[in-house]
């Protein structure tokens, strides 16, 4: 930040990467105009809950699971969608919390997270140079001149839906759809007989049990919230700025200004840069933020980060989301959170073990390797319980859609499989099943950290 004070626009002096190319300014002005009347799609009050909440988890005392949609689509929408990504993040909280007995904050990407950073601005179809597609946010997907051109009006549509989301989002975490006495019925139909469908039935029967035993014993269940709610929060990506700049509003309790587009905002690999828009925007904004670390990053440009995006130091504030690939964790991590420790940043650290593990199959598919994500994932653990850290979270793609995108798993997807279901925007998502693997997985993991400190103490 400058020696000026920030405003919501401040970000305009900075240089902005990963912007489209809007070719109708009036256009743009008219729709950001439009945005800046429309009501929040989220509260102030939301924000610094799930800021607590995730200060908890810097402290050792939660556990983050952040998933959801590589890209959310326009094309795609519907109330069975929403649910059934709802339901695999609901059965992973589930397993997380019941296998490891660690409560499990839920945030979701979902509900506006529909712009995506891409390595080129042009691609080559048929001979002819088009615009990449950035989301369904600026562009449309199909491949020609007509379809890519930037259109400011899908902001608009982008806040419709993302209201659409939360208003269904909302009625189902609130409104008896996450009843733990529902578990049974989170179980996919595509899920249920499969292994990890089995191994969650199981979970979900002693739970079953669980709540029989507390009834019997004369507890009132029907009382206790969290038995029958669960606080689930948003976010996304804050790449395009205009956007993000529009649904900023300052809060009438503080006088402070919050990004009310989601509860929690991140800033990408690809758009982190110390003097850059996107770092100046999330630096003045008071929601919890996030930022995705790389293994390129050196031990200066992070705490750089951390003082320009948490000056003040709040638990909850700043989680560092890293995204370093298998082959590199580590090599890097180590160092970065021995730098983080050595400053004093109460920073939460969350592992993104899909797109540093993203390659292309022999059929020129975008893919992953499930046994790539969970050598990530074991590794960011490791490295956290011989630092004396804690491993705050996971940041994932998934569907609940029964796709074959990435490779590997129980049931395992091999490259011939790819054409079969590959449904994704964008990047590779694991399916339920595999999502419900890796829950298993991260539990153990989790657990076992756990009786480590436990025996030490």
């Amino acid at each position: 930040m400058g020696s000026n004070p920030w405003t919501p626009d401040s970000w305009r002096a900075k240089n902005a990467s990963q912007q489209p190319i809007w070719p109708d300014l009036v256009e743009l002005e008219r729709v950001h105009k439009y945005l800046t009347a429309v009501p929040p799609l989220v509260f102030a009050g939301e924000a610094r809950s799930l800021t607590k909440a995730l200060g908890a988890a810097s402290q050792g005392k939660a556990f983050v699971l952040q998933a959801g949609d590589c890209a959310e689509s326009f094309s795609d929408f519907s109330a069975d969608s929403i649910r059934d990504k709802l339901k695999v993040i609901l059965q992973m909280a589930v397993v997380l919390t019941y296998s490891s007995g660690v409560p499990v904050v839920k945030i979701g990407r979902i509900a506006g997270q529909f712009a995506k950073p891409r390595s080129l601005p042009t691609e080559e179809v048929d001979g002819a140079t088009i615009e990449a597609f950035r989301g369904f946010i600026v562009n449309d997907e199909a491949p020609t001149a007509k379809a890519r051109q930037p259109d400011p009006s899908r902001m608009i549509t982008a806040y419709n839906q993302s209201a659409s989301t939360l208003n269904l989002l909302r009625a189902f975490t609130k409104g008896g759809f996450a009843d733990l006495a529902q578990v049974h019925t989170w179980n996919q139909l595509f899920v249920a007989s499969s292994k990890e469908g089995r191994r969650y039935e199981s979970i979900a029967d002693e739970i079953d049990r669980a709540l029989r035993f507390m009834r019997a014993c004369g507890i009132d269940i029907t009382t206790e919230e969290s038995l029958h709610e669960v606080d689930f929060f948003t976010s996304h990506e804050a790449l395009i700025l205009p956007y993000e700049e529009a649904l900023t509003r300052k809060d009438s309790l503080t006088d402070q200004y919050y990004d009310c587009s989601a509860h929690m905002l991140w800033c990408g690999e690809r758009t982190r840069q110390l003097d850059g828009a996107h770092i100046e925007f999330l630096s003045g904004i008071k929601n919890p933020i996030g930022c995705k670390i790389g293994p390129n990053i050196t031990s200066d440009e992070l705490l750089s980060l951390c003082e320009l995006l948490d000056p003040d130091r709040t638990p909850g504030r700043l989680t560092l989301i890293s995204r370093m690939g298998a082959s590199k964790i580590a090599d890097v991590l180590p160092r970065l959170v021995k730098t983080t420790q050595d400053s004093g940043h109460p920073v939460l650290w969350v592992c993104d073990p899909m797109h540093g593990n993203t390659f292309l199959a022999d059929n020129g598919r975008k893919t992953r390797h499930f046994d790539d994500i969970i050598s990530e994932v074991d590794s960011f653990f490791s490295i956290h319980r011989k630092l004396g850290s804690w491993p705050g979270g996971i940041h994932i793609e998934l569907t609940g859609v029964d796709v074959t995108e990435c490779l590997g798993g129980t049931e395992e997807v091999l490259q011939d499989h790819l054409d079969l279901r590959y449904e994704t925007a964008c990047d590779p998502r694991l399916n339920a099943k595999q999502s419900l693997d890796l829950a298993f997985e991260v539990a153990n993991l989790l657990r076992k950290g756990i009786r480590r400190t436990e025996v030490a103490r």
